[in-house]
Formats: C-alpha cells, structure tokens, sequence
C-alpha cells in the first residue's frame, strides 16, 4: 500500500486550515494536494501556508482536476448535502464535515448518492478513530466496569460574535448542531444502540434564535446518556461513564491535545490512570478514510450512521419544542 490518496480540500474554513490539515501532513496514506475557495486569494494564501501544491479558484475547478481522489468538505452545513453530492457525482470519495446534514431527511439522501456514484462517504468524526475513545470502548466491552449504566458528559464554551456562523440559525448554528452531535455519536457508539426515547429542554438566544443551552437526557435499553452543551458558558468538557462495578472518565473528550497525551481514569476496585499516546486524531481520521478507499472497506462512521445521528439531534429539537418525550423517527420507521 505505497500509494497515497490524493485529497482536495472545499474551501479555507479555519477547521480545515487549523486542525484537519496540519493534521493531515502526519498521514502515511493520505496528502492534501489542493485547496479551492471561491476567493482565489485565499484559496493561494492557505496553500502557500499549508505548503499545498494546488489552489483553485472555485470548487469546481477543484472537482474538474483528474488527479484528485478525495475531497474533504468542511463547507458550511446547509451546503454540505450539496456539495457532497457534487464530489460523488465527479467521481470523489467524500469525507463531510459533521454534522452531516441540516436534518436526518436531508443526510439520507446521500445514501442513493453513494449506492448509484460508487464512491465512499463518510461524516468526519474525528473522535471515532482517536485512540482514547477506542480505549473507551474496548474497556466497556470488556465487562471490565460491569454492566453499561450512564454516561454524562457536559461540553460548553463561550461565544457571542454575530458574524462567527455558530451564532447563525439559518447556518445550522447553535450548541446541539455544533456540539451536541459528539455527545449523541459518543454515546450510540458506547452504548452500542440507538436511544429508545429522548427529553430535553432548549434555550434560544432572542438575539440569533440559536440554541445557546441545550440538555438532553437519551434513554437506552441499558441506561441513560445525559448532555449539556452550551454556546454561552465557561469553556469544559468531560466524560464519564459509569457501570455497575466501576466507571471512565475522560479528560478532554473532543478537544484532544496533539503535543501531549491524553489521560483516561479507571476506577473499579481502585482509581488507575491510563495515558494515551500522543497523537493528532484528525491525521488518524485522515488515513483511516484513505485506508477505506485503497482497501475497499468501510469508512470509520458510514452514511447510515450519520443519518442515525442526525435523526436523534432531530428529536432532540422537537423534545425541546413540545416539552415531552420523542423518539427518533428513523427508528420508528424500521
């Protein structure tokens, strides 16, 4: 497996131009070799920073370029569902940025997409193929901590910019679309189901209409996961998940290091700390999607699972609204 995958990149979003890039330079199967904008300026100054070879004025120029294998879609959310559809229609695998979709109806269109273009999607969960939370999983599996009861996990931080998009609700902005998705993957992943009914309770910003405050509490057939995320508090995150003779703690859940270890705590009998290699997740994504491409196996977090993901955000917005339990409506379908 000599051979890298060649990656393209829709747009400068800082995601990409801080984290997934940087990233990506650390991959053994996967090369960022263009960068398109609808600003060529900044188009060429991210790949004159990035040390990109490429930088296209348009997205389509970027899509028109034969030696392109992959795109990475870190675009706004209403046009994540389009353009990803546009990359599979030329040909490209797509990883898109989460959430995937403004809604569950929307992601599932991307499923036909997929089946009918034959190329890989995926929604870019960074977390799913970070070391820590693979350490999460295997240990709960193990039986280690007992049976699986709850997970708690708060996720917060503070911003009130009108011009930055998470503040803007016909953007998709908002703390549940932002980062109340990683709390409800985290736990469909750990809990290994999807929940059976949800409440929650939603606060908006009266200036941006935004969910500023959202809490949910997800129940599963063997317990319940409980989330606060915010938009306007002091900046945290932690996980903790308990069972019935022991529980996990993660340190920083989502926001992983890349220049020191992250640390998970263990207690059964007795507390014990688990340090997880340093690493950069996103560079681990990257080469995990590449490795989907040249093997020809599933990508780490496949379109059926983002629909899944979306469908319970979904429920969570109408729990807020109607001030009872919901439950997500892909799952009453089946």
């Amino acid at each position: 497996m000599s051979r890298k995958i060649r990656w393209g990149v829709l747009g400068a979003a800082k995601i990409a131009t801080v984290r997934v890039i940087p990233g990506m330079k650390t991959c053994a199967l996967a090369e960022v070799t263009a960068i398109a904008s609808r600003d060529p300026a900044k188009a060429q100054a991210a790949a004159s920073s990035l040390g990109i070879a490429k930088a296209y004025g348009s997205y389509e120029e970027l899509l028109a370029d034969p030696d392109i294998d992959a795109i990475y879609n870190p675009l706004p959310n209403p046009m994540h569902v389009p353009w990803t559809i546009r990359c599979a229609e030329a040909g490209k695998h797509v990883l898109c940025e989460k959430p995937i979709a403004m809604d569950a109806a929307e992601a599932s269109r991307l499923i036909a997409v997929r089946e009918r273009t034959g190329v890989k999607i995926g929604e870019a969960f960074m977390v799913h193929t970070h070391p820590q939370w693979l350490r999460v999983v295997e240990i709960v599996r193990s039986g280690e901590i007992g049976d699986l009861r709850a997970m708690v996990f708060p996720f917060t931080y503070n911003n009130r910019d009108p011009k930055n998009i998470r503040n803007m609700a016909d953007m998709g902005g908002g703390a549940l679309m932002d980062i109340g998705c990683y709390p409800i993957h985290l736990s469909r992943w750990v809990f290994g189901a999807e929940p059976v009914r949800l409440a929650a309770s939603v606060s908006r910003d009266p200036e941006f209409g935004t969910d500023r405050l959202t809490s949910a509490l997800l129940e599963y057939p063997q317990g319940h996961a409980i989330f606060t995320v915010s938009t306007q508090a002091s900046p945290f995150q932690r996980a903790q998940i308990f069972g019935s003779a022991g529980r996990i703690e993660v340190e920083i859940p989502v926001n992983s290091p890349t220049d020191q270890p992250t640390k998970l705590f263990v207690q059964t009998t007795e507390l014990r700390t688990e340090s997880i290699t340093t690493c950069d997740q996103y560079g681990i994504q990257g080469d995990a999607f590449s490795r989907a491409i040249l093997e020809g196996s599933p990508v780490p977090v496949s379109v059926e699972e983002a629909v899944c993901n979306m469908a319970v955000i979904d429920a969570v917005f109408r729990a807020g609204a109607s001030g009872k339990w919901e439950a997500p409506l892909e799952l009453l379908n089946r």
